[in-house]
């Protein structure tokens, strides 16, 4: 019995060791919202990622109250009932694959779509997003832009600072990733 668990164990770890695993712990998503009246940007510089280059899959997770904004009241109001309900719901995440296969041995810059599902309070929806891949040695470098229409994850506001929210908030991602 000691014997197969060692085996097992040993075949466990050897594929570990050969998977190509990336991660990021301080990746960085801005949100900015223009209007006549009032640009309003926030930033996250404690979002964590991954990829999986065997699979093309990769993940987003980040913390509602590590947005920070230039004034103090514009991160209060984001953070309550009538916007995020960051209490309620303190994370939001991606999670999804890359369209086409990205190839993490070879350095170059890669232009992808990753498909997958954006979750932001109580709303899961399947979102495609233009990515621009660098891979550098045992570097990657993920960057995106795409846009989320705020009303769709049930972000409202108070009525009289709807003139000072966007309806599409531009969202843009930028993470360096070390293999694991």
């Amino acid at each position: 019995m000691k014997k197969i668990f060692i085996v097992v164990l040993t075949l466990i770890m050897a594929q570990l060791a050969h998977a190509q695993n990336y991660l990021a712990r301080n990746g960085k998503i801005t949100f900015f919202s223009s209007t006549p009246v009032e640009n309003i940007q926030a930033v996250n510089n404690e979002v964590v990622s991954t990829i999986n280059a065997a699979s093309g899959e990769l993940e987003f997770r980040l913390t509602v109250k590590s947005f920070h904004f230039a004034k103090t009241t514009m991160e209060e109001h984001f953070n309550n009932e009538s916007y995020m309900s960051s209490t309620k719901f303190p994370k939001a995440s991606f999670k999804g694959k890359f369209a086409k296969p990205v190839n993490f041995k070879a350095n170059g810059t890669y232009n992808v779509n990753v498909e997958g599902t954006l979750t932001i309070k109580d709303v899961t929806k399947n979102i495609t997003v233009p990515a621009v891949i660098t891979v550098s040695g045992d570097k990657i470098t993920a960057i995106a832009k795409f846009k989320v229409k705020r009303k769709e994850y049930h972000v409202y506001g108070e009525a009289f600072t709807q003139s000072k929210l966007a309806d599409e908030i531009e969202v843009t991602v930028n993470c360096d990733y070390d293999k694991m």
